[in-house]
């Protein structure tokens, strides 16, 4: 096998090739928070599912299974083609169109059409996540060790505006009926803002496609692409794959641990919405608030937080993300009680625990993304942030997965102590991943 050496940068980066790289995060974000987080996987579970159905949340989670699944088994091959050819942005480029056509098809989908919507959401979810996967392998390639922090909290912090300029538009500019009093309607701007929303996140990422250059150089051989030859030496490097273990061990080993906690964090980003129209009695309009308090204390959290990493770590950072969100879940298992205590409206206190919590989301992945950076080799840096997509996939399943069963057994609240414990045990096992003797010097 190759040994593991640095390839070449072919020029310096400058600013505004950070800033093109950030806005991936910018215009991808639009995607995972209108989409997945709040307004249509919410839309989905109540109004495309038939009233009476005996699975809800069920329907929801085998879209996130498949999606995530075929992400799963897709992002290290992938990235390994990605490091024969050098050709991330191409790549990038495909996926993003994918993900922005099949996001605005879903316009097409009507109330009872339960297996187009899964049909589409796969395609288009599945494009989502290998794209942020060779997103995030241009980061050893535009950040050193010393500012990657910075680097990856910006485009995480970035990520969260965009996220937030694009639900101020759908809740404020596109799905403003009453449900009540004209369905409708409120059927038809759900429809719309999924159209919308496929064309943001085109519009948005055309910076990074303009701004970035591709540092990735081709291997001897692979410099034009010939399928048939690729795959099978895709297939092959994919295979010795034991031999990447055992000189990078430190870094499998924290990808073991990133699955556990990311799949309590898996569970938030997935089911938030469905949580909040099912066990909160508030008004659209409270609901707003609550997730647009959630995406600004998101934003300034993977901000303030990346600067907290270049002091403190990324271990660490990691850790006290996780305790901060422990306390979060706790909050809202006691929510009753709390507000109780406080004399305020159960509803109002929530939307202060999301405040408070939300900022942590940000920071835990975008220090988990440095960390995969501060590990890997510039070489195979698409192979091994390809594992970190399969890694994150699977934790996407395990905890959707366990959620599911929970919620719908035994009910959502019985559900956050699933997130909670996934939370603990990643976090005490994370203390004992020596990710300094890990790191890769290869500038």
């Amino acid at each position: 096998m190759t040994s593991i050496t640095a390839a070449p940068a072919i020029s310096p980066v400058k600013k505004r090739e950070i800033f093109g790289w950030a806005m991936y995060d910018f215009a991808n974000s639009a995607y995972t928070t209108v989409v997945i987080s709040i307004v249509y996987s919410a839309f989905f579970v109540n109004y495309l599912v038939p009233e009476g159905s005996e699975w809800k949340d069920i329907y929801w989670s085998i879209a996130m299974n498949i999606s995530t699944i075929l992400a799963m088994f897709l992002a290290p091959i992938a990235g390994i083609i990605c490091d024969f050819t050098g050709r991330k942005k191409s790549f990038l480029w495909a996926l993003t169109l994918f993900c922005s056509i099949f996001t605005a098809c879903l316009y097409f989908v009507q109330p009872g059409q339960i297996w187009l919507g899964i049909s589409i959401i796969v395609v288009s979810n599945t494009a989502w996540m290998l794209g942020e996967v060779f997103c995030a392998a241009f980061l050893t390639d535009i950040a050193n060790k010393k500012n990657m922090a910075r680097i990856s909290g910006i485009g995480w912090g970035i990520g969260y505006l965009g996220g937030l300029v694009s639900l101020l538009v759908v809740l404020m500019g596109i799905v403003t009926a009453n449900k009540a009093t004209d369905l409708e309607l409120y059927v038809s701007q759900h429809q719309w803002a999924m159209v919308f929303t496929g064309v943001f996140f085109f519009v948005a990422a055309l910076p990074t496609f303009f701004f970035v250059n591709e540092r990735s150089k081709a291997e001897p051989g692979f410099e034009s692409i010939h399928w048939p030859t690729l795959f099978k030496a895709s297939l092959k490097r994919l295979s010795e794959t034991w031999q990447i273990v055992k000189q990078l061990p430190i870094l499998f080993q924290f990808f073991i641990v990133f699955t556990i906690y990311m799949a309590g964090m898996a569970i938030i980003i997935k089911f938030f919405g469905i949580y909040i129209d099912a066990e909160l009695n508030v008004s659209q309009q409270d609901k707003q608030t609550i997730f647009l308090a959630l995406q600004i204390s998101a934003l300034l959290g993977a901000l303030s937080f990346g600067f907290l990493e270049a002091w403190v770590g990324a271990k660490m950072t990691i850790f006290y993300t996780i305790l901060w969100w422990c306390a979060g879940i706790l909050g809202i298992y006691f929510l009753q009680e709390l507000s109780a205590l406080t004399g305020m409206e159960p509803e109002k206190f929530f939307t202060i625990l999301a405040l408070i919590a939300g900022a942590g989301i940000g920071a835990t992945q975008s220090a988990s993304r440095t960390v995969v950076g501060l590990l890997s080799p510039k070489k195979y840096a698409a192979q091994l942030f390809g594992f970190w997509g399969m890694f994150f996939r699977l934790s996407i399943i395990l905890g959707g997965t366990c959620y599911a069963l929970v919620a719908d057994s035994l009910g959502r609240q019985q559900g956050l102590l699933v997130i909670l414990a996934f939370f603990v045990v990643g976090g005490i096992a994370l203390l004992f991943v020596p990710l300094q003797k890990g790191i890769i010097h290869d500038e």
